[in-house]
């Protein structure tokens, strides 16, 4: 190692966790909000705030939409808005992108559009009445 690469890179115990993949890192060089990983960090989220019954769909060769579907479900109003704010607010921090939002106010269902992936947060009852999974998935995932 020379001089220069002293100067140039991180001492070793400084250098960023990001090539281990943590998704909770943040830094100033946002990730990229696609693929795998951007799904990962969006289902981290969910699970750091207590999301019920996840599901991830994934809609590759069924829509233009988007890669990624993501069903969740708060316990309450409540719940259901905190869940989908904190899930803003990471995506715009760690991702420096604005997700667009809809139903926040109610509290009974929330649409988070990020792009690549479409997050979907209900309140039990409502999720129930509308069914989003069946709708998506395939007939014997549906049934299982």
């Amino acid at each position: 190692m020379t001089k220069e690469d002293n100067v140039l890179s991180y001492p070793h115990d400084a250098a960023p966790d990001r090539a281990a993949g943590d998704p909770s890192m943040s830094s100033a060089m946002p990730m990229d909000p696609s693929g795998e990983g951007f799904l990962a960090h969006i289902l981290k989220s969910l699970e750091d705030d207590k999301a019920e019954d996840v599901v991830e769909i994934d809609l590759k060769g069924k829509s233009d939409m988007a890669d990624y579907m993501v069903i969740a479900s708060g316990r309450s109003s409540r719940q259901v808005g905190a869940i989908s704010e904190k899930l803003v607010d990471r995506l715009k921090q760690d991702f420096k992108i604005s997700a667009k939002v809809e139903g926040k106010d109610a509290g009974d269902w929330v649409l988070i559009d990020a792009g690549d992936v479409i997050v979907h947060i209900f309140r039990p009852e409502v999720r129930e009445f509308y069914q989003l999974e069946k709708m998506w998935l395939s007939p014997a995932a549906a049934e299982a």
